[in-house]
């Protein structure tokens, strides 16, 4: 009965609708039908010139709308912005715009990617200047699908004003295979974040801790200030160590390790891209890695606060074929050019 009611208040209505109105009513009952009449298996299937003809007709009132009904509402509210958003798409890729990376380019960003998994896009980003390649950050980020990592932490205005004369160093804790604790030291130039000195030992003494410094650091490239925690292995020989060569000691207040971050982020660093990764067999096995880290810490790792250089200085390179040297067994890569 209901449907009866729903004719008879349709014809009394269209004797006030214009002729366009009822035409278009007209034109969107019978593409339904045409569509209805079509063989389908389940799911009534539209077709592209489907959806253009019924978003078309439905722009033309609420009561044309309302007379398609194989669709619901939402459906066309959808097509229409998938409409907008190819117009637009099309109206604004055929000006200008950013110019294409290369293929090369982007197979050279996914092979970095893939040789070293604990690099982020600051990393990658650090090589590819490196290689003469000029690109931003973001855009080796978007072919990664990766997001880079977060800074670490910064100094305050001290750190930044006698930054030239300052070292930190810090002991960190390593297990073995047979689960023996071995100690190693860091020691780092707070200038170019130079790996000045790095060791281990299965029992760090006041004494071992005063040799190392002795070790580090020549008579002439001595620091004016050391920056340590308050560990108690930084006993009275060490101290005694630090005023025969001129440097003053400045311990950090208790439980504030972000006042030594320099030292904090590099023992972060060799965890996460070395640490982590490896079993160590005993004393020289750690000694080894440590020493060959600090090599390529050095000499071949990009850092973010040295605008992507290394802490010794990395010529940018713009010819000749590229080839990596692997670095600690292949868990990082150096990327160089010959020719």
């Amino acid at each position: 009965m209901s449907a009866y009611f729903h004719i008879l208040l349709y014809i009394l209505t269209s004797v006030f609708k214009s002729p366009q109105r009822l035409a278009a009513e007209n034109v969107a009952l019978r593409h339904q039908i045409l569509v209805l009449k079509r063989k389908h298996r389940g799911r009534i299937k539209l077709r592209g010139l489907d959806r253009v003809i019924l978003g078309w007709l439905a722009r033309m009132g609420p009561t044309v709308a309302d007379a398609i009904i194989i669709v619901k509402p939402k459906t066309l509210v959808r097509w229409h912005r998938l409409g907008f958003q190819a117009f637009w798409r099309w109206k604004s890729g055929s000006v200008g715009g950013r110019p294409p990376v290369d293929k090369e380019l982007r197979a050279l960003i996914l092979r970095m990617a893939a040789e070293n998994p604990l690099w982020g896009a600051p990393r990658i980003h650090g090589e590819l200047l490196k290689l003469g390649f000029e690109l931003s950050q973001a855009t080796v980020s978007n072919y990664i699908r990766r997001h880079p990592r977060p800074r670490g932490q910064t100094r305050r205005t001290f750190i930044d004003n006698h930054r030239d004369a300052i070292a930190a160093t810090d002991l960190f804790v390593v297990p073995t295979i047979g689960f023996k604790l071995m100690y190693g030291i860091v020691i780092v130039h707070l200038k170019r974040r130079e790996l000045v000195w790095t060791n281990a030992i299965p029992h760090p003494t006041a004494e071992w801790i005063a040799q190392q410094i002795t070790e580090a650091f020549l008579w002439e490239r001595a620091p004016s200030h050391l920056i340590r925690d308050r560990d108690a292995s930084f006993g009275a020989a060490f101290k005694r160590r630090l005023n025969s060569l001129g440097i003053r000691d400045h311990p950090t207040a208790p439980r504030s390790p972000w006042q030594n971050g320099y030292a904090e982020r590099i023992i972060g660093s060799i965890r996460r891209e070395c640490l982590d990764h490896t079993i160590f067999f005993g004393e020289a096995h750690l000694r080894r890695t440590l020493k060959s880290y600090a090599n390529y810490y050095n000499r071949a790792r990009t850092h973010l606060s040295l605008a992507k250089d290394s802490p010794v200085h990395r010529p940018v390179q713009r010819q000749g074929n590229i080839i990596a040297h692997p670095h600690l067994a292949g868990l990082h890569h150096e990327y160089a050019r010959t020719g």
